[in-house]
């Protein structure tokens, strides 16, 4: 009796380390955008309150890589299809105001900002903007971006540092409440990672 006791708690412990590495190592894997500062960021720092989710694993939205040729669904490109996320692709916060904005110049030089907590092999980063007079009445679709970058950055495989910063050049001919894209697109699995961030230009 002892014996099948004793069995079944090394059996129940190591199921439950096993989920505990699993559910710690799914949460580990991801990153996110600090500058410009993205939603998802401006919910985990309080900034933007009742996001649900988000605010305890800005890292997290990951979803379908390709874009945008594929990718997440239109009306879902901020929340990276994952809908326990979904707050992230409304055009207002969860109270109903405006998503705070960084301010931008147009043609200058503007460091881009990642925060990592884990380093993938990475194929590239990305970066896309709302065209001039797009809708912000909806959550964003395609139709609402140039869907070629203004900043490709190639990452041939490596795999980056905790913190990772980047410079580009800023699209012109831009004014008013626009939204970033920022695309971090992964070298060994199907994925990327996904960042909108609100500027004003």
């Amino acid at each position: 009796m002892r014996t099948k006791a004793r069995l079944y708690a090394a059996v129940l412990g190591l199921s439950t380390a096993g989920a505990f590495i699993l559910s710690t190592g799914g949460a580990s894997s991801h990153g996110y955008t600090d500058l410009p500062i993205s939603r998802q960021k401006l919910c985990a720092n309080g900034t933007v309150t009742g996001c649900g989710d988000i605010q305890y694993e800005p890292q997290s939205v990951e979803g379908p890589k390709g874009f945008p040729a594929a990718g997440p669904a239109d009306g879902q490109i901020c929340n990276g299809g994952i809908s326990r996320f979904a707050q992230l692709s409304s055009p207002a916060t969860p109270s109903g105001g405006a998503w705070p904005t960084t301010k931008l110049t147009g043609g200058q030089t503007y460091t881009f900002r990642w925060q990592f907590t884990a380093m993938h092999a990475t194929t590239d980063f990305s970066y896309y903007v709302t065209k001039q007079g797009w809708n912000q009445n909806h959550p964003l679709a395609r139709s609402d971006l140039n869907t070629t970058p203004f900043l490709t950055v190639p990452y041939n495989g490596q795999r980056p540092p905790a913190t990772l910063t980047h410079s580009g050049t800023l699209p012109t001919g831009l004014s008013g409440h626009h939204v970033i894209v920022a695309v971090w697109t992964i070298a060994d699995t199907g994925n990327a990672f996904y960042a909108c961030s609100d500027v004003t230009f």
